[in-house]
């Protein structure tokens, strides 16, 4: 199985960073933003940059849904994971279009709201992963599997 890890830096790599367990034995790659982070965490890593800054940019969204065709037509992942932020928008419809199995993760600090990308990718993904019990009520197919923390 090859695995596709995407999200954006900071928060976001480090929660896909503790799902070290998971993809660890797995042929991966990632696709994140080119910065010091990204570079120190994951410099033994395959990485694909993206284009950033990606909040709420139509700009990003289309620049990043080119790239995620090429990553993906390239790759051919059979798992797209991510914790969001902007970038997996594209990477998750895209994927789709690839016949990828898309997993997002919720972020911990949403509680009882959701994230602009998790309502964008709901519609797209296999598992959708809340980390509260309330969160259910938000996506109603989503698996509560805890804190990840």
């Amino acid at each position: 199985m090859k695995v596709c890890l995407v999200g954006s830096s900071g928060g976001h790599l480090t929660h896909l960073y503790m799902l070290k367990p998971f993809w660890s034995k797995r042929e991966r790659f990632w696709v994140t933003f080119e910065k010091e982070d990204v570079k120190s965490l994951l410099k033994d890593e395959k990485i694909y940059p993206c284009y950033y800054p990606t909040n709420r940019s139509l700009k990003a969204l289309i620049i990043n849904t080119i790239i995620a065709v090429k990553i993906l037509k390239k790759e051919r992942p059979d798992l797209i994971i991510s914790t969001g932020a902007a970038v997996a928008v594209p990477f998750f419809w895209a994927g789709k279009l690839f016949g990828t199995k898309n997993i997002y993760v919720e972020v911990f600090d949403r509680i009882n709201k959701p994230t602009l990308t998790g309502k964008l990718v709901y519609p797209v993904t296999d598992r959708f992963i809340v980390q509260w019990e309330e969160m259910k009520e938000v996506y109603p197919k989503a698996i509560n599997l805890g804190s990840i923390f």
